[in-house]
């Protein structure tokens, strides 16, 4: 009898180790899907308008007559631009990150085996882990929500063929789209076929007021002189994110710490970490990852640091995944785990992937607009199209597209409705890159039965996949040449070489002069939106008189030039009067007698409104305090 050919005994082989790893399939499968849901919300999250789209116009408010507190702004529904400030990573940073990497792995290592016990120092560090725990798992749960309620209450939907758009401020929907002859206005604020439900008007108040609910936030603003200025915007999603981020890390550190809750926070941390971090050009990112290619390598395979390390920390820096345990005890407990860097490093290359399909997909929408100079000349300047924020559109695409992808409703090609989506081809193509990346660490891991360093296998397949996409695509040179740091400039990228090259970066890691006046002129533009709110300034205070301006300073209760301190909340809705301030108001025709303090004699003595110092100027020396 012959023996066996090459490719049976292949074909034996592969047959027989599908054998060994069908018990783990289900372990495998979890930790692929867990693996790519902080990266593929991360990066979507990460989103924000690229160069090749036009700035956004300023809002203006519309005039109103005098003595009018209110003010009519435009609907709720247009959203403000994002302001996502991403930390962008310089060349430098490639050097620097596997060399601080390898020091900390290898104090920890040392550490551990000095204390013998691990114990104390798990305690330490996750104390610090639950102080960056709380914000980023917050975060986390939000958006969440936020995704959830745009789901249930979205912006447009379809209904019999046309494209309805919801306008919260005047509690309506309109047909914008597709068959809108006959249509009618639909006063309901549910969607899609939940407008044939029909609702007391209560309970569409009721509806309406939970749908613009998310939009309604406080602001919280704190300043420290020299050392801190800035607000926070805080609503009921980011109340309850914050109570169960709270919960959850508490109950983590001091009752129990199941693998679910580990998950849970490494989540929030890959999240917000991608959010937070870019490599701003294609070639920063792939120098880093190759960096890191070779320190996985070599603290894998050439020493016992990483594996021990993570072994030994019980601390949020990992996933971990319950898998069967061996054959002879079934029922003993063990979990594959899944360190953090090889979510977060590739993902930071995938979210750029994701940001430079959008700036794609802008950039070809860009129209070349003959212009005539004064000689006669004539040039062309390019015209940019509208930026529509991402954020939402998934929900609206739900409500206006079947299962299929095919659009219920129908619409001319100029039309100025928001785009659904964008195409996703160097995202896709670097997730698929991934995917391939993490099956080969876990075949080569189930096959030879030792722990894997993931990059080895992971960088090759996000790298490849997304050079070779630009090479068969021709966009090789156009993927090499983009840069973020162009975000907030009003041209487009320029070619390398050219005298508007990118501005050199400095590293993350410096103190640099640059980097401090970045930071300190984001401060006190931050300082300034804050202070100025409760001050007047030097031109408007000098045209007042003397007497009258230390007053408006004195009712204000604030002195910019000597704060040391402040915290003011402010509510999402307008505060009702005070009864003696609305009582007066209704004197102001009648003629009120003041003492030489300026406080009017019928009156307690408090510092008067600021509105009834204003009207006692004329109107071309009035301060406008807001």
């Amino acid at each position: 009898m012959s023996e066996p050919g090459l490719l049976a005994e292949v074909l034996g082989r592969i047959a027989y180790e599908f054998s060994l790893m069908q018990p783990m399939i289900p372990t495998y499968i979890h930790l692929m899907v867990s693996a790519l849901f902080p990266i593929w919300t991360g990066a979507h999250a990460s989103l924000s308008r690229p160069s090749s789209a036009a700035k956004p116009t300023r809002r203006k408010k519309r005039k109103v007559a005098a003595g009018d507190d209110t003010d009519d702004e435009e609907d709720d529904d247009d959203e403000e631009e994002e302001t996502n400030k991403m930390e962008g990573l310089s060349p430098t940073d490639a050097l620097l990150m596997p060399l601080l990497a390898g020091c900390t792995l290898a104090g920890l290592y040392f550490l551990l085996k000095w204390l013998q016990d691990a114990s104390l120092l798990n305690k330490i560090l996750n104390g610090y882990f639950a102080i960056f725990g709380v914000f980023s798992v917050a975060r986390l749960i939000t958006d969440a929500l936020d995704i959830g309620h745009s789901l249930i209450f979205p912006r447009r939907y379809a209904l019999g063929g046309a494209l309805y758009r919801v306008n919260g401020r005047e509690k309506k929907a309109t047909p914008v789209a597709g068959y809108t002859g006959d249509k009618q206005v639909i006063l309901s604020p549910l969607p899609g076929f939940l407008v044939r439900i029909p609702l007391s008007n209560k309970w569409r108040e009721m509806l309406w007021a939970d749908r613009a609910m998310p939009g309604n936030k406080w602001t919280l603003r704190g300043y420290i002189h020299r050392v801190f200025a800035g607000k926070v915007l805080i609503g009921a999603h980011g109340l309850f994110g914050f109570a169960a981020a709270l919960a959850v890390v508490v109950y983590f550190n001091l009752v129990d710490k199941p693998w679910y809750l580990t998950n849970l926070m490494g989540f929030g941390f890959s999240y917000g970490a991608l959010q937070l971090m870019s490599p701003t050009t294609f070639s920063t990112g792939a120098l880093i990852l190759s960096a890191l290619f070779f320190y996985d390598i070599y603290f894998v395979f050439y020493t016992p640091m990483m594996v021990t390390v993570a072994k030994s920390l019980d601390v949020p820096i990992k996933l971990m995944f319950p898998r069967p345990g061996p054959a002879d005890k079934p029922s003993a407990v063990s979990h594959a785990m899944l360190g953090l860097g090889d979510v977060v490093l590739p993902g930071i290359m995938i979210g750029l992937a994701l940001r430079f399909d959008l700036f794609l997909f802008y950039l070809r929408r860009q129209k070349q607009i003959p212009v005539t100079n004064q000689d006669g000349e004539i040039t062309h300047t390019v015209e940019k199209p509208k930026y529509f924020s991402p954020a939402g559109r998934w929900s609206d695409h739900f409500w206006t597209h079947s299962l299929s992808g095919r659009p219920l409703f129908t619409t001319a090609k100029d039309s100025t409705e928001a785009p659904f989506t964008f195409p996703k081809v160097y995202f896709t193509a670097s997730v698929v890159g991934y995917i391939v990346g993490m099956l080969a660490t876990l075949g080569v891991m189930h096959v030879w039965g030792h722990a894997q360093p993931a990059l080895l296998y992971l960088v090759p397949g996000v790298l490849g996949s997304l050079f070779f996409t630009a090479l068969v695509r021709r966009e090789l040179t156009l993927m090499w040449e983009f840069s973020e740091a162009y975000a907030d400039e009003e041209e487009t990228p320029t070619p390398a070489g050219d005298s508007k090259a990118a501005p050199e970066r400095s590293s993350i890691f410096s103190l640099s002069n640059k980097k401090a006046e970045e930071r300190e002129a984001r401060m006190k533009k931050t300082l300034g939106r804050h202070v100025s709110n409760d001050a007047a300034s030097d031109d408007e205070v000098a045209e007042a008189k003397q007497g009258k301006r230390d007053r408006v300073r004195e009712v204000a209760g604030h002195r910019s030039e000597r704060e040391v301190f402040s915290f003011s909340i402010e509510a999402p809705w307008k505060l009702k009067a005070p009864r003696s301030v609305r009582r007066g108001s209704k004197d102001q025709g009648e003629e009120k007698k003041e003492d030489d303090s300026g406080l009017e004699k019928d009156k307690p003595n408090w510092a008067p409104p600021v509105d009834k110092i204003l009207q006692e100027e004329p109107a071309e020396k009035r301060i406008r305090l807001k």
